[in-house]
């Protein structure tokens, strides 16, 4: 009977020391989680979705994990607000015009509650104060957003094999007038004869001028051309010379 009893109580004790050290561990765990054990200070922010974000989830500055979130609740029909608790040490690091959003580890993570960073010119953030926030994409948006996408590339696609399609029905003709190499010398010999008959122009129109009948039309108007610039440059000067009166 005793012996029954000692190895009753030895049992037992195991359980109680067993289950002693699992609930230390799950308070350590739990706190540590909740920053229990490290000094904080509260923010909050309000968004109009928070987008699948959970209190618990993970607070980041700068890349790096400083704080949980500590609360959300629904303030009104359009406006969510979301408590956090952050590391005191990384007080100074937040100022008052950092803004919060809401991101996800990897593509289809767990949400985070991300602080971008502020201005080193502005203040640091206080104990229980408000900062402003970015609404976060919905993924759902995202995904309408790429399928329009890829239903108007699909009707242009078809758009285009029409138009090819079409093309090659008119017996290649397109193709052949880009290819073919004889229109492509006409029509650069077109291009060197314009050229030519530009610079014979310009020759004749200097003939016309040295010639001895047109010679006084165009002297009279070289003639008209130099007294309209005789006339600018006196106005010019009259005018600087009453300016230099009322200045005086």
């Amino acid at each position: 009977m005793n012996t029954r009893t000692v190895k009753f109580k030895i049992r037992l004790g195991l359980f109680v020391a067993v289950g002693l050290a699992l609930f230390v561990i799950a308070i350590f765990l739990i706190g540590k989680q909740k920053n229990l054990f490290n000094p904080v200070f509260k923010l909050s922010t309000t968004f109009n979705n928070v987008s699948g974000l959970q209190v618990g989830c993970k607070i980041r500055f700068s890349g790096i994990n400083v704080g949980t979130v500590d609360n959300i609740a629904i303030i009104n029909d359009s406006t969510v607000r979301v408590d956090m608790l952050i590391k005191k040490d990384v007080q100074q690091f937040i100022k008052k015009d950092c803004e919060a959003g809401i991101g996800s580890e990897g593509i289809i993570g767990d949400r985070v509650l991300v602080i971008t960073q502020g201005s080193s010119a502005m203040p640091m953030t206080q104990d229980g104060q408000q900062i402003t926030s970015r609404e976060p994409v919905e993924t759902d948006a995202i995904m309408a957003g790429l399928k329009v996408t890829a239903d108007n590339t699909a009707i242009i696609s078809a758009q285009l094999a029409k138009m090819l399609t079409k093309i090659n029905r008119c017996n290649g003709t397109f193709w052949k007038l880009i290819q073919d190499s004889t229109m492509a010398q006409n029509i650069s010999q077109t291009i060197v004869s314009l050229k030519r008959t530009s610079n014979e122009l310009d020759e004749n129109m200097l003939a016309i001028r040295d010639n001895f009948f047109l010679k006084g039309f165009f002297k009279k108007k070289e003639a008209a051309a130099e007294k309209l610039k005789n006339d600018a440059d006196k106005n010019k000067v009259e005018e600087q010379k009453e300016n230099d009166k009322d200045s005086k």
